[in-house]
């Protein structure tokens, strides 16, 4: 996985700080790949509870990331009860790493 021990540790804070000590954080896409250069960074966080503004919980790990990332892309997926499972979610699930 291309991230830092440091970086994997603050994502992790992030998450919980925003969406709570229960909320779980999976790197999946390119970042995954050792061999790889470049490219954003893809991350899911899963939630137990359903979320009342998910695009602004989004919106807001996405931003604080970037800028521990120096202003690299960083794509928010959310896994909550009452949000749309998507194909891109058994993707996630299936190969992500759960920070």
């Amino acid at each position: 996985m291309r991230l830092t021990v440091q970086q994997t540790r603050t994502i992790k804070q992030l998450a919980m700080q925003i969406a709570g000590e229960q909320a779980r954080v999976r790197v999946f896409g390119s970042r995954l790949d050792d061999r790889a250069r470049g490219g954003d960074l893809d991350l899911m966080l899963e939630l137990p509870e359903p979320v009342a503004n998910p695009a602004l919980l989004a919106a807001q790990l996405s931003a604080r990331v970037s800028r521990l990332m120096h202003g690299r892309k960083v794509d928010v997926l959310l896994a909550a009860p009452n949000l749309m499972r998507l194909p891109i979610h058994d993707v996630a699930f299936r190969e992500g790493v759960e920070l």
